[in-house]
């Protein structure tokens, strides 16, 4: 009898079992989730001073004056396509200037520090190549801008102003 007791319950079991799926399988539900980023074209230059001051130096001493500010510190961020080109230009508004009288603005060089950064002079009819670099990134440089000494300077307050321009087409 208690043989037969233990079957019928065995078997019971075993018959709940293959007919209630919950009991005896898991069961999973799944889904999706899509992540979208937009991701845009964005440059920024930033320049860590908006005035040089080159001081008075007798032309005997210095052919090349430098400016007193030294090392101006130059980074460039762009995002833009792998191979696009990024290039930062220079163009000054006139050349340097006090009252009537003139330098032209031709007299002020750069030498420049850094991957992709190029040294030149300054000039108000052509736009003039500061750094050359592609795709993507952050690049830092040093400027160090330079006047020409000469005799033949009137006295005077000079002032020009010079634009920075980067660009990523």
């Amino acid at each position: 009898m208690r043989r037969i007791i233990i079957f019928k319950i065995t078997t019971f079991i075993i018959l709940v079992c293959l007919l209630s799926p919950n009991i005896s399988a898991a069961s999973t539900d799944t889904k999706a989730l899509v992540i979208k980023a937009r991701i845009g074209k964005v440059v920024r230059l930033i320049v860590d001073t908006n005035t040089i001051t080159f001081p008075n130096i007798d032309h005997g001493e210095r052919k090349q004056i430098i400016a007193l500010q030294g090392d101006i510190k130059v980074t460039v961020k762009a995002r833009t396509w792998s191979s696009s080109p990024v290039s930062l230009n220079i163009i000054a508004d006139g050349d340097l200037a006090s009252g009537h009288n003139i330098i032209p603005v031709e007299n002020v060089t750069w030498q420049a520090y850094g991957h992709g950064f190029l040294s030149g002079n300054l000039s108000k009819s052509q736009v003039k190549t500061a750094g050359s670099w592609t795709g993507s990134g952050i690049r830092e440089g040093i400027f160090r801008y330079y006047l020409n000494n000469s005799w033949n300077y009137p006295k005077g307050e000079y002032q020009v102003t010079i634009s920075y321009t980067l660009t990523a087409p």
